[in-house]
């Protein structure tokens, strides 16, 4: 959390800033993360020529710049808008946005568990923050339970609030890929036999690569679904049931095939 952070920042780091005074050779801007202010040169604010630096910057913009210097005993931070590139600028504010909605939701953490605010970080954010990044902590409880948290570190009565409450405020976003696999057994107990073989094949995988469901076509034809955080992921846990679901059969005395990933 913000408060936690180091007292300055370094040279080179990209930091959120709000331009608080815009004057003819530049602009003053406060760190938002560091609750400090900068200076921004007309010099640092463009490569194209400057007539009027209010084009470029005006008072209350909230921008990503990059610091060039950092003098702590005379308190002066040195600061460039023309050295941050697109891409930059793109992933900062997503990171900034994250640590925000981490701090949110570590927040409601603490009023649930009737903490303060710096007894909650003390507890539990600083072991996320560290293990994983604060938001990206809540995002692998609701991917992979508390346990994942309490192995990390996380007191376990803390780890079940957290993914109490990211369960309750993120939706993480999946992609879903489906493939066709037909098995037969044509013993006594044959019907068992193909149950087992696709509750095996579910076992066998870990939850946080992501969720598979069966569903029949018509028989032989049974249709698996996955859904994981990306396609290769899908794809590569799809192609493990399949082929999960045959060796099972075939090792119950049936016959299996995995017909692979369809469209649509």
């Amino acid at each position: 959390m913000s408060e936690h952070k180091p007292q300055w920042p370094e040279p080179g780091d990209l930091v959120m800033a709000t331009i608080e005074s815009v004057m003819d050779y530049g602009a003053y801007a406060n760190l938002d993360e560091y609750h400090r202010r900068g200076f921004l040169h007309i010099s640092e604010i463009s490569s194209a020529r400057i007539r009027n630096v209010r084009d470029f910057v005006r008072e209350n913009q909230k921008m990503v710049l990059k610091v060039l210097r950092v003098d702590t005993e005379k308190g002066h931070i040195d600061l460039s808008l023309r050295r941050v590139t697109k891409r930059e600028r793109i992933e900062k504010v997503k990171s900034w946005k994250k640590d925000r909605k981490g701090e949110a939701l570590l927040h409601a953490v603490g009023e649930k568990a009737g903490l303060s605010k710096d007894e909650v970080y003390q507890k539990a954010g600083l072991v996320l923050e560290e293990k994983f990044g604060l938001y990206a902590g809540f995002e692998k409880a609701v991917k992979e339970g508390a346990e994942a948290l309490v192995k990390a570190g996380v007191p376990e009565d803390l780890a079940k609030i957290i993914t109490e409450v990211a369960e309750e405020r993120i939706t993480i976003k999946m992609v879903k890929v489906r493939g066709v696999v037909e098995v037969r057994c044509m013993k006594p107990n044959g019907v068992k036999c193909i149950q087992e073989a696709f509750t095996s094949a579910k076992k066998g995988h870990k939850a946080k690569d992501g969720k598979v469901e069966f569903h029949v076509i018509a028989a032989p034809r049974y249709s698996i679904e996955v859904s994981a955080e990306n396609w290769k992921q899908a794809d590569e846990l799809l192609e493990k049931t399949g082929e999960a679901i045959v060796a099972n059969i075939t090792k119950a005395g049936g016959h299996g095939v995995f017909k692979g990933k369809v469209e649509g």
